[in-house]
């Protein structure tokens, strides 16, 4: 853990050839699937996070859900959005920053938030790049899109992981729990 940061936490499911979501940002693949009402993994990770920080290619894709999905305060990282563009709803919930990912989370650390989900799939690269992720929960979906947005990128160099849990799921999902061992 680098000391003065917020540490971040990725939560995320991917497609099993590595996609999280199609070019356009939409989620059909993933949304097909029904929720399975005996998984509240995602509900006990989102307790144990203070705040959650996203790209703007994420948050457009969200914003247009019929409602918010997320309880916790929500940071948009982008350089062409302002706090502008945040529907007045989502106001209080929202708030956009202009700041490159270790002085975000230097800023949030300032602020008392310690644990830190981060969602989007360059967002993540760009945070794992910088020695800013703790922790990567990936459920694999059973599916091939072909192409999209992949999850991971290149590395500068590699990344160990050190799996915590793995655990299989409804609809042949399997969810695995890494911790990333940082230099």
């Amino acid at each position: 853990m680098k000391e003065g940061y917020s540490q971040g936490y990725v939560f995320m499911a991917a497609s099993l050839d590595g996609f999280v979501a199609r070019g356009d940002n939409s989620l059909d693949w993933l949304m097909k699937y029904e929720v399975d009402e005996n998984d509240n993994s995602f509900e006990e990770f989102t307790k144990k996070m203070d705040a959650l920080v996203m790209g703007s290619g994420t948050y457009k894709t969200i914003v247009g859900f019929n409602q918010w999905p997320y309880k916790m305060h929500t940071y948009v990282m982008s350089r062409t959005l302002t706090q502008y563009d945040v529907p007045k709803e989502l106001q209080k919930k929202v708030t956009v920053k202009n700041l490159k990912p270790k002085e975000l989370m230097k800023f949030l650390y300032e602020n008392d938030l310690k644990k830190i989900y981060i969602d989007g799939g360059k967002l993540v690269q760009s945070f794992i790049s910088k020695g800013l992720i703790s922790e990567i929960t990936l459920t694999q979906i059973p599916i091939l899109i072909g192409k999209g947005k992949r999850l991971f990128g290149e590395l500068e160099k590699d990344i160990d992981l050190e799996l915590i849990s793995s655990k299989s799921m409804k609809f042949g999902f399997i969810q695995n729990h890494y911790q990333l061992i940082n230099d």
